[in-house]
């Protein structure tokens, strides 16, 4: 019943845009016939997610989604001379199930294209690339006063966490993920914390997220042990949104996604009480996520203004917490390394990659056949971003002798 309602939908959105079912094409209609009617998204098909990740706030199975309006004036990215790259990117590309890459260096795109049928019209769910968007808003949220100190606890923010193995925790350690409670990340155990949280019901009157967090238990002492846990991501946007009176996607919106000029609106999934799912799923086109890495880039400013406070971007993406492996790191919500660099990644093949030395961002969308990096994908896609950052460097010897 679900899938007819879904196919009854999309195919409401093609008339839409002024399509005829009789016209739409056997790959579209075999796209619409693949789209999940569960949601487990962990545990849908490779066919299914290749359907569903470029249409997540459109599927019924799903919780409603808030949009991130854009602006009207969308941020130029003009075209640049092309990377030598010593990679084949067809072949890369094709093992990454890449749906959409841009690289943009010193402010010119070097690199686009796209593959999985998907376009740069088209959006494509973010998963955990929003932790880094998430972790942006407590910087401006403490540019503007919302937020008075990342030692302030928790609780303090946060309604229905008192009580809890919260009670030690500050906003530092939440966005560091180094808060000592217990929490499972397998994505491959339907029992795990990760896989069983979102579908979790509130039935305290707290949000679904503060009433599953709030009844984990502690591990390790506060500030001690670093531990990756989506679950913290999405309350450091319960965080955000108390503290702001603000839904999270009207805050991005209004600092970010339209002074800085993104050219589409977005939109950001909501859990089942209200709030953004800010641990993940926001959906939005490759060039803005391309965009996003040019506002970090470029110091955290937006249409002329500082929306963060001096001196954050240098904490937030430099290593604040040691994760266990040699030359990288992990900040507030971004993975570091240790030549500067630094990247907000999701399951399934997301990313954003940014090298300020070289003033390289690179954005891509996926869908790899399993959600992390436990095969060769992770290790080729770091690769990748060596190969890119070799070819500027050849690209500046090269202009220097010239």
């Amino acid at each position: 019943m679900l899938k007819k309602i879904l196919i009854v939908l999309l195919v409401v959105i093609a008339v839409a845009f002024g399509l005829s079912w009789a016209f739409v094409d056997r790959d579209t209609r075999n796209l619409i016939a693949n789209m999940p009617t569960d949601a487990n998204v962990l545990f849908w098909s490779q066919e299914q997610r290749d359907a569903a990740f470029r249409a997540m706030d459109a599927l019924p199975v799903l919780a409603q989604a808030r949009v991130i309006e854009a602006g009207e004036a969308p941020l130029p990215l003009p075209q640049g001379d092309p990377l030598a790259i010593d990679m084949d990117v067809d072949d890369y590309m094709a093992h990454q199930r890449t749906a959409g890459l841009v690289i943009v260096q010193d402010g010119k795109v070097v690199l686009e294209r796209y593959g999985l049928d998907f376009s740069a019209e088209g959006k494509w769910t973010s998963f955990s690339v929003a932790k880094s968007l998430t972790s942006t808003m407590v910087g401006a949220a403490v540019k503007d006063g919302y937020i008075k100190s990342l030692d302030d606890k928790v609780t303090d923010y946060i309604k229905g966490l008192e009580g809890s193995a919260y009670d030690d925790v500050t906003i530092r350690q939440l966005l560091t993920m180094t808060s000592g409670v217990k929490w499972n990340e397998d994505y491959s155990d339907p029992e795990s914390d990760v896989a069983k949280f979102n579908n979790h019901k509130s039935g305290d009157g707290l949000d679904a997220t503060v009433s599953y967090m709030r009844k984990l238990p502690r591990e390790a002492p506060a500030g001690e042990k670093w531990v990756y846990k989506t679950g913290e991501t999405n309350l450091i946007g319960v965080l955000v949104s108390e503290a702001t009176g603000k839904p999270l996607a009207e805050y991005l919106s209004e600092k970010v996604w339209a002074p800085f000029g993104m050219e589409q609106d977005a939109t950001w999934l909501l859990g089942s009480t209200g709030h953004e799912i800010s641990g993940c799923c926001i959906q939005a086109s490759t060039r803005d996520y391309a965009r996003f890495g040019l506002f970090i880039l470029g110091g955290g400013k937006a249409d002329g203004v500082e929306v963060l406070p001096e001196g954050w971007l240098a904490e937030a993406t430099t290593k604040q917490a040691d994760i266990g492996a040699e030359g990288r790191g992990y900040g507030f919500q971004w993975w570091t390394n240790d030549d500067g660099s630094f990247a907000a990644q999701g399951i399934f093949g997301q990313g954003i990659f940014i090298d300020p030395a070289r003033k390289l961002v690179i954005a891509s969308n996926g869908n790899w056949p399993i959600a992390s990096d436990g095969d060769d994908r992770g290790p080729q896609r770091e690769a990748f971003y060596k190969a890119v950052q070799r070819a500027v460097d050849a690209k500046a010897a090269a202009a220097s002798l010239q």
